[in-house]
């Protein structure tokens, strides 16, 4: 009887180039130590501790009753590509169409579909470091060249457009922005998009714009490259649903651009999903066009966690932060503990049951630093101020 041939598995070389969203791996590890009966505090994943809406999950529930079970067109159903047009013309402050508007399952795909169609091999991708990991993940996987801009506390993490402005070569194809930004909740001000908008006037680079936390910002306004008008041909706008209307496990977000890219997107939506679940997109209707009340009560929650998470780790031997301005996510320096932050995001979560990020989950110049989402009650992120602040009392000098 022959013996069953046992082939090696040989990867694409490509795959050796794609990264991963740590986030889930230290919550796989929590996940792990609860088994084991321990209690661990998770300030490690981002995602809004909030239910969805309930006017938007009735919406979904009526849809699917109503037989919005089936396939879509592939850049999204047309009555929800209207919606967020004229959301997003009424947020920034430009007209929008419909053709321009494409929808898709999560952010991710933006990103992700953005590159493929836009970056060829050794192309050069500016991104924010840290930043978003899956940007770099991305730009490598496809085989462009990542260039890291840093963002720097003293500059409360936003982008120093000068400095930009300094990396652009003939080869920059593509500038990622994020604001409010992950993981530091830095926000870009009116003269920062200012300036930038005048770096670019005249440069053919193309920018993708993640402005997935554009409503959850706690001081002054959200501000947006996309509302300059003679640069719409070149920016891509991301944003979507799961961040402000806490529909994370929904998987919907979109992306607004040229119309003619937006063909393009399409195809790669046909190509790899098809279209987004039928009904999600009905419920997206309604969260756009219903009530807006959650929204403002989910931002001001965060705010008041904002406040009192600022206040505590500022007094904790080692700590400092600077008060971030959007997101849900504190990013404060622990150099003055004298750890590297892998080891102590190690050391929280195994030794103070308080789960965290290394801040170089997020790239090389996140090193000092730890991402604490405040996605979680007031009385869990009390809990692991304390369990943080005891631990320090032990092991830092």
């Amino acid at each position: 009887m022959s013996k069953a041939l046992q082939s090696e598995l040989r990867l694409a070389q490509r795959m050796s180039r794609l990264g991963t969203e740590t986030a889930f791996e230290v919550l796989a590890k929590a996940r792990a130590l609860e088994a084991q009966g321990r209690d661990i505090v998770h300030l490690e994943i981002g995602e809004p501790d909030f239910d969805t809406p309930a006017n938007v999950v009735d919406a979904a529930v009526d849809a699917l009753h109503a037989g919005f079970t089936h396939y879509g067109p592939s850049a999204g159903m047309p009555e929800l590509r209207q919606a967020i047009a004229n959301d997003v013309a009424a947020s920034r402050h430009t007209t929008v169409s419909p053709d321009e508007v494409v929808v898709v399952p999560g952010g991710k795909p933006i990103i992700f579909f953005t590159m493929l169609a836009l970056v060829q091999e050794g192309d050069e991708v500016i991104y924010p470091n840290p930043g978003f990991p899956i940007y770099e993940s991305m730009i490598q996987f496809l085989g462009g060249t990542a260039v890291p801009i840093p963002l720097h506390e003293e500059r409360e993490f936003r982008l120093d457009t000068k400095e930009l402005a300094a990396l652009i070569t003939p080869r920059t194809k593509l500038i990622i922005l994020n604001s409010p930004q992950n993981p530091t909740g830095g926000v870009m001000t009116k003269q920062d998009v200012a300036e930038l908008a005048a770096i670019l006037a005249d440069r053919d680079i193309m920018v993708l714009s993640d402005e997935i936390y554009s409503r959850l910002i706690f001081e002054g306004e959200h501000h947006s490259l996309f509302s300059y008008d003679d640069l719409r041909d070149r920016v891509i706008l991301l944003d979507g649903f799961s961040k402000t209307y806490a529909m994370t496990g929904w998987r919907m977000g979109y992306g607004v651009m040229r119309a003619d890219l937006a063909t393009q997107i399409a195809r790669l939506m046909t190509n790899s999903n098809s279209c987004t679940a039928s009904f999600t997109q009905k419920a997206g209707v309604e969260a756009i066009c219903g009530p807006q009340a959650s929204v403002v009560a989910m931002c001001e929650e965060f705010k008041r966690r904002r406040d009192y998470f600022a206040e505590r780790i500022n007094k904790i031997r080692g700590f400092r932060c600077v008060v971030p301005k959007g997101a849900f996510y504190m990013f404060p320096n622990i150099t003055g503990t004298g750890w590297q932050s892998k080891p102590l995001a190690d050391a929280l979560l195994n030794d103070a049951g308080v789960a965290v990020l290394s801040g170089t989950s997020f790239g090389a110049h996140g090193e000092g630093y730890l991402r604490f989402s405040i996605a979680n009650s007031m009385e869990n992120i009390r809990k692991a101020l304390d369990r943080v602040e005891e631990w320090a009392k032990k092991n830092v000098r």
